[in-house]
């Protein structure tokens, strides 16, 4: 079976122990939640400019390799994971929930969350990757980044400008059709920007159109990631925030029906739902 032989290699592609540890963890338990660790003073109190200086240098490397075309899968699991590590250095931590819907679906599908921060891009690949073929949906300055351009174009994302929703829907509809139907799983953020508060005014259809059109499951995403601030000026490099844990947590497939507004409905409750939990201090 190709998840099979995808996640062998996943395995393969881990440097040191600590990561090996938690890559055969991620790929093997239902939720993961960082380990306790000893983080220096000097770090935690420098924890923006080291970890920015430590994500610098794996886009770097990731960049050079996308830039030789080889950039592949295995490396793309492993440039996420060495992010989860990253973050965990300076005193960050991760919850991360229910990926045994992950494992699960039949693929393809439609993986559709709130959009905090960058982060989500960063780490999602190394919890879905390793048993699907995904890409995600991005918007134009993501691969018009330094560096960064090279490795999210070697992912043939789906690319929309967000100023024409019109034109953004049939982009979606019509490349998205495509990639599902080269069995490519889809990651999508419905909101016109990232924010910190889920507004469900602004959480537009746009996946769930899409699931429907390709009659493929929706897996919906919490995402609390402000661990990774929104700058000002610069608004992908904001303060980075140890202090605030992060949680991942993927709900069960759902299966859209006529309209798909009472799909629609459900995943922004889930949503809400998580929100709402992690707010109050509760984890899985």
């Amino acid at each position: 079976m190709m998840r099979n032989s995808n996640l062998s290699a996943s395995y393969r592609i881990a440097g040191n122990i600590e990561s090996k540890v938690t890559l055969k963890h991620l790929t093997t338990q239902n939720s993961y939640h960082s380990p306790r660790r000893h983080t220096p003073w000097y770090v935690h109190r420098n924890a923006t400019p080291v970890f920015y200086t430590r994500i610098a240098w794996i886009v770097w490397k990731a960049s050079r390799l996308a830039q030789k075309g080889v950039y592949t899968d295995e490396c793309w699991i492993q440039s996420s994971l060495n992010t989860v590590k990253a973050l965990e250095s300076v005193g960050g931590s991760f919850n991360f929930e229910n990926m045994n819907a992950v494992r699960k679906v039949e693929p393809p599908c439609v993986f559709i969350g709130n959009h905090m921060s960058v982060l989500e891009t960063f780490i999602l690949p190394c919890l879905v990757r390793p048993y699907l073929d995904v890409t995600f949906v991005v918007k134009e300055s993501l691969i018009a980044y330094p560096f960064f351009k090279h490795v999210m174009r070697s992912r043939n994302p789906i690319v929309v400008g967000r100023t024409n929703p019109r034109e953004d829907l049939r982009t979606v509809l019509k490349e998205g059709e495509k990639r599902l139907n080269a069995n490519t799983s889809i990651i999508i953020f419905p909101q016109t920007t990232r924010t910190i508060d889920f507004d469900p005014n602004k959480f537009n259809t746009l996946g769930v159109k899409l699931a429907r059109r390709g009659n493929v499951p929706v897996i919906p995403m919490a995402l609390k990631t402000d661990a990774w601030g929104v700058g000002g000026k610069y608004k992908d490099f904001g303060k980075i925030r140890p202090e605030k844990p992060v949680h991942i947590c993927f709900g069960d497939p759902i299966q859209i029906m006529g309209s798909g507004k009472k799909e629609h409905n459900q995943i922004i409750d889930f949503i809400t739902s998580k929100l709402n939990s992690w707010k109050n201090g509760k984890t899985e």
